[in-house]
């Protein structure tokens, strides 16, 4: 007897999505019962794909108003300001740039996960397959045994057995029973059309997974390489960071496609059974469908026939068996064809041996589950978290393009503060460093006073008191420094101190350079 059958259970995402509202372009209600063929629920898929469009839409208009207000905007140019402006541009990429690759994790779980269930379901259809197709092998075979080889033999043994008439109405009965088997044979389901459709369905599932896994896995790659060159353009103060808009319609579109397989699949995953009755009816028996769909503890459809090829199996061993036994003695050259036919009747019984185990519900069921447990469970799984990855995605790249305008502006600003620096003055750090470490002579002339300006170098000897230890305000006028300059006479009593020291510091290093 077939074990019980164990329950599909559909998931909860698979209710939640099956729940989503299906509306025809013209947001008429359409029924979500899964029809792939009927125009109507086509529609609803494709308004799924159209709603993405929409907030792609809204998405690019957000972010135009969002960039023309940054244009617009003037930027304060205190420092403080400036430099909050600056981390938080630099901690907004930073985020931006981890949630981008959180994005990538994601899908590329998501893509495990579908690609594992889509190949399971191939899997579960190749199992079928072969179960159709060795079905179908056994009983073209036993026909084949029992309409042209049966026949030779017992054509043969009625010619041999023309004198006694018991042997030949054994004959006749071996006969009638082989007829008996092929009537049966003859009422078992053909699958070769459903062989030749489930190939189909498996070559078409394989060819667009192949290409939906590529697909996928070349939108992670791009999407990393885009957001490293994001970051790469916000060190190097590059103008890159507008480069994630691409990236942004790619999520987009990919969100659509994953919506509408996702809610298709659940469609068909609430309810499987009703929609491969319907789909097969006309082609095989409900009640077989049924006994394989549910695969319950009632007698199966194929009880009668193979019962009575056990049978008839049977009844005409025991008959060969007789004559064998009293019929070659008299009439030896009917071993021969006595022989043939009793391997032959060994071969079907074997083949039905095959073929009861082949028709059991258990084996094909257990392929229905397992297809269903792999496009249902792990399918939309990867799905939705395809879907996840997809508005990551979005939210990153969206984040990188509002990023931009500041982080440009920001590097602008920078750059031209540094170009209004004049090399001269005293408080620019780049020239402190230059002074530090390479000081030109011809400042010394700002600090010490010569007996000759224009003399050999042997005649450029510092007077006696410009050595001397006294403070450096005896040998420096503040007045005299900053007065003659205007930029500096804005500088504070703290700042003029710091100039101060740096050149008592370059006064002492060159008195001792020139000693008196």
């Amino acid at each position: 007897m077939p074990a019980a059958r164990v329950e599909y259970i559909a998931p909860w995402w698979v209710v939640w999505l099956h729940s989503v509202p299906h509306l025809g372009l013209r947001l008429q209600p359409v029924d979500s019962t899964f029809k792939p063929r009927d125009q109507s629920y086509q529609e609803s898929l494709l308004f799924l794909g159209l709603v993405a469009a929409v907030c792609l839409g809204l998405n690019l208009i957000f972010l135009a108003a969002y960039l023309v207000c940054m244009c617009c905007c003037r930027q304060d140019d205190a420092t403080q300001t400036k430099q909050r402006s600056s981390c938080c541009v630099t901690w907004t990429a930073v985020v931006a740039g981890l949630i981008c690759c959180a994005a990538v994790g994601v899908g590329f779980y998501g893509n495990s996960e579908t690609n594992d269930g889509v190949y399971q379901l191939l899997y579960s259809l190749d199992n079928a397959n072969h179960t159709f197709s060795g079905v179908d092998v056994l009983v073209s075979g036993t026909t084949q045994k029992m309409k042209v080889d049966l026949e030779q033999h017992v054509a043969r043994l009625s010619e041999i057995f023309a004198a006694r008439g018991d042997y030949i109405q054994t004959v006749k009965f071996i006969q009638q029973m082989a007829g008996n088997i092929l009537i049966q044979l003859s009422g078992l389901p053909a699958w070769r059309e459903v062989t030749v459709q489930l190939t189909e369905l498996a070559d078409q599932t394989g060819y667009v997974e192949r290409y939906r896994w590529l697909s996928y896995l070349l939108l992670f790659i791009l999407d990393l390489v885009i957001c490293f060159i994001a970051c790469l353009g916000l060190a190097k103060h590059s103008r890159m960071l507008c480069c994630g808009v691409p990236a942004l319609l790619l999520s987009w579109t990919s969100l659509a496609a994953d919506a509408a397989a996702a809610v298709g699949t659940s469609d068909f995953c609430v309810a499987p059974d009703t929609f491969i009755l319907n789909i097969t009816e006309g082609q095989i028996h409900t009640e077989v469908t049924r006994y394989y769909l549910y695969c319950t503890q009632s007698a199966s459809p194929f009880q009668q026939a193979l019962t009575i090829f056990q049978r008839s199996l049977t009844t005409m061993q025991i008959q060969v068996a007789g004559l064998l036994q009293f019929a070659v003695p008299l009439f030896p050259t009917a071993e021969k064809d006595l022989l043939g036919i009793q391997l032959l009747l060994n071969s079907s019984e074997s083949s039905l041996h095959q073929l009861t185990a082949m028709l059991d519900c258990r084996g094909l069921h257990k392929d229905y589950l397992d297809a269903l447990t792999g496009i249902c469970y792990n399918g939309i799984e990867g799905l939705l978290y395809l879907g996840l990855f997809s508005l990551l995605a979005t939210l990153a790249f969206s984040t990188m393009t509002c990023v931009g305008p500041q982080a440009w502006r920001h590097f602008t600003t920078r750059d031209r503060d540094y170009d209004d620096i004049d090399d001269e003055d005293p408080f620019n750090p780049q020239a402190r460093r230059i002074a530090a470490h390479n000081p030109p002579r011809g400042q010394l002339r700002s600090f010490c006073s010569y007996s000759s300006g224009l003399g050999s170098q042997s005649s450029l000897q510092p007077p006696a008191q410009t050595i001397s230890n006294a403070p450096v305000s005896e040998y420096m006028n503040q007045a005299v420094l900053f007065g003659g300059n205007p930029r500096y006479e804005n500088y504070s009593p703290s700042m003029r101190a710091t100039y101060l020291s740096v050149a008592d510091e370059h006064l002492r290093h060159y008195g001792n350079e020139f000693p008196a």
